[in-house]
């Protein structure tokens, strides 16, 4: 069995197993899943959905 890949969706690192990661669906389409690490939250790193291109934080 093949583990999920949990990547940061701003500097897409690996964050598995990594503290105080965020995982929520795109708040515009809610299609995609967006995965944030510690350290892009705390700058406020953008990051793009895929499904519908909306571009965060802000």
């Amino acid at each position: 069995m093949e583990k999920e890949k949990l990547v940061c969706s701003s500097c897409k690192k690996n964050v598995a197993n990594s503290r105080s990661t965020a995982r929520f669906n795109c708040p515009n389409c809610g299609k995609q899943e967006i995965i944030r690490c510690m350290h892009c939250r705390k700058i406020a790193a953008k990051y793009t959905c895929s499904s519908c291109s909306f571009e965060g934080p802000n």
